[in-house]
């Protein structure tokens, strides 16, 4: 990783909580922020991490980000929840609406809770993981409004947004499984984190603006843009179809209808259902066979090439052991970037490399 710089993770986190403070927000808000960003990259999602503080910054000063926003209750009938998140930052508005959701299910066994209208809400898992903190399962279909990123199959233009599915399971005293992907082969941030790399991608990965198969990122992160394709052919656009319709309109929010306004900003809306198996009845029983299947799932005798079978969420944890032991690699053009984005904010640069080390 020539040329990288390699920073430590408290270090980092405290450069972008200043980043975010200095654009007004409180200490709790610039807290929330810093942490789940740097959370992103330690478990190796650099799409979700700290390279989103240069978007984030452009949609504060063009108004598409609310400084200091929390989340506002619309419906609350005990186990169904509607909320607004008024287009404040995501990681504020997402850590309320779980904590909201996870006192409803504790009581009622269940809360399905509709979210709309938040800024980017970043990596879904860390939604599904605070849920397995307090002992619950939870389901996440979310869809993104902004510039429209990822081709529908059988399509050559792009039609929606990355449109992430996401899925958390608690496991008694053992590392919980967390599913959390884009319904995209891959996510348009990890598009961008190859163009500043200078790097191609897979082929089969992504089309060109006149719907060509092309190895070049440049093609969804700088005009003209092309499009990323859907995973599993028709399943995975299938997916997103379910995630956009689910996650944007029963939530309460909106879907995609056309091309962005120009503006860079992204909304999420997400549909959350988060249950109590200890309410349920079935905690006993859910606790018993998830180990049993568990143990059946990774017993398989590895593939050529591969070490053993592991579970979702499994690499995430060995990346964030990895890189808390040597750093974070952070890319000199995304470094730049938000340098850059500091200095939006009335930050030198001098200053963010000091408290950076």
């Amino acid at each position: 990783m020539a040329d990288y710089r390699i920073i430590k993770a408290e270090p980092l986190t405290k450069a972008i909580h200043a980043i975010v403070k200095a654009g007004g927000s409180s200490d709790r808000e610039a807290e929330l922020v810093s942490t789940n960003l740097v959370e992103a990259n330690l478990k190796g999602h650099d799409s979700h991490g700290v390279g989103m503080i240069p978007r984030y910054v452009q949609s504060v000063t063009n108004g598409g980000l609310a400084v200091n926003a929390h989340v506002e209750i619309v419906l609350d009938t005990g186990p169904l929840l509607t909320l607004d998140g008024l287009t404040g930052y995501g990681q504020v508005i997402g850590h309320e609406a779980m904590e909201l959701a996870a006192e409803r299910a504790k009581k009622n066994g269940v809360c399905l809770v509709g979210l709309s209208n938040s800024h980017h809400i970043g990596r879904i898992g860390h939604w599904a993981e605070q849920c397995i903190d307090h002992g619950l399962v939870s389901i996440h279909f979310v869809n993104v409004i902004s510039r429209p990123i990822v081709a529908p199959w059988g399509g050559s233009d792009a039609r929606h947004g990355t449109n992430p599915f996401c899925v958390g399971i608690p496991r008694a005293g053992k590392d919980p499984i967390v599913l959390d992907f884009a319904t995209s082969r891959i996510a348009q941030g990890k598009t961008r984190v190859a163009h500043n790399k200078g790097v191609e991608l897979e082929a089969g990965t992504i089309i060109d603006h006149e719907g060509k198969p092309t190895i070049n990122p440049r093609y969804t992160v700088i005009p003209p843009y092309g499009a990323i394709l859907p995973f599993g052919e028709h399943k995975g656009s299938g997916l997103a179809l379910v995630c956009e319709i689910l996650g944007g309109a029963l939530s309460g929010g909106q879907v995609v209808k056309g091309s962005s306004d120009g503006r860079h900003n992204v909304l999420n809306g997400m549909l959350s259902i988060v249950i109590d198996p200890g309410k349920l009845g079935t905690g006993e029983n859910l606790a018993r066979e998830v180990e049993s299947f568990v143990a059946w799932h990774t017993g398989s005798p590895p593939a050529p090439g591969v070490d053993k079978v592991r579970i979702a969420g499994e690499p995430e944890r060995e990346t964030k052991k990895k890189r808390l032991a040597e750093g974070i690699p952070v890319d000199p053009t995304t470094w730049q970037e938000i340098l850059d984005a500091g200095k939006k904010f009335g930050l030198d640069q001098a200053a963010i490399e000091k408290i950076a080390g």
